[in-house]
């Protein structure tokens, strides 16, 4: 029984892939350039991408459970719809896709929309399948670090309604659990999603008293604007992406990215431990320069 990572060299699919080899998993990978990959020892590695056909079926043949982690790119609906329909074709009948929270409410934040719409590709297509949502990941706030550091300033525009920010090591260990789930799991058994989220849900004012705390000094909150905040990513990323980024802030801003009711402590149960708090990473990064 064989699990195909795709993703498997970005942070979080390396991490996936770290916990199954642990748990004694049988792994393949799917990885642009295998001389980097930087995996172990005795994870597969086919060469290739996800809209590369040939190598998709190479890479599928004889997989029985797919995780399916694709990154915000200008064709991620169009990867993962090519991948789910190889998929179905080499015979994969269990899926774990890793998706965002709110996929179905921010419905104008494009990337937001493709994933759900790969969400309701998997539902119809009848894979047995769990829909991971994860919230936003904490560890995005290590690009903007130098800036709470440097300026005094946290300058992510998050808003006051709250966001249950999730460490993505949490996020890669509940995926490998989940994909061992599957792999052990009835093909019939009913496609399930799974809210990813931190143990609290912080404003910008909140995260902003964390850094102070940690840094025994005042850090204040930039505030809510998303127009500066997308001239500032456009520095460092295409102008549909800071565009697709804004959208997603205003959000942020308007609706949050709070749990449902019992979530932190189903998650809580998958893991055995404890969720890792927004606190904990201030303090990690904080100490390391």
């Amino acid at each position: 029984m064989t699990i195909l990572v795709t993703g498997a060299t970005g942070t979080i699919g390396h991490q996936v892939v770290q916990h199954l080899i642990q748990r004694g998993a049988t792994v393949r990978a799917l990885v642009r350039t295998p001389a980097t990959a930087n995996l172990p020892a005795n994870v597969e590695l086919v060469q290739g991408d996800m809209l590369d056909v040939d190598a998709l079926r190479q890479a599928l043949e004889g997989v029985s459970t797919l995780f399916l982690l694709n990154a915000v790119v200008a064709d991620e609906f169009t990867q993962a719809i090519i991948t789910l329909n190889v998929a179905r074709e080499a015979g994969v009948k269990r899926v774990v896709y890793l998706s965002v929270i709110h996929s179905d409410r921010y419905v104008n934040v494009p990337h937001f929309a493709g994933k759900f719409g790969v969400e309701r590709m998997i539902e119809q297509m009848g894979f047995s399948a769990t829909i991971l949502r994860p919230a936003y990941f904490i560890d995005n706030d290590l690009t903007i670090k130098d800036v709470v550091q440097g300026y005094g300033v946290y300058p992510m525009p998050i808003g006051s309604k709250g966001l249950a920010m999730i460490d993505t090591r949490d996020i890669a260990e509940i995926a490998a659990i989940e994909l061992l789930n599957r792999e052990q799991a009835p093909d019939n058994r009913a496609l399930t999603r799974l809210n990813l989220v931190g143990p609290e849900a912080l404003t910008g004012e909140q995260v902003a008293a964390i850094w102070s705390d940690v840094l025994n000094r005042p850090i204040a909150y930039a505030g809510d604007d998303t127009a500066a905040f997308e001239q500032n990513l456009r520095q460092f990323m295409p102008a549909w992406m800071a565009y697709d980024m804004r959208q997603m802030a205003e959000r942020f801003i308007s609706d949050g990215m709070l749990p449902g009711a019992g979530d932190v402590e189903r998650l809580m149960q998958l893991l055995g431990r404890p969720l890792r708090t927004y606190g904990a990473f201030a303090a990690e990064h904080a100490s390391a320069g």
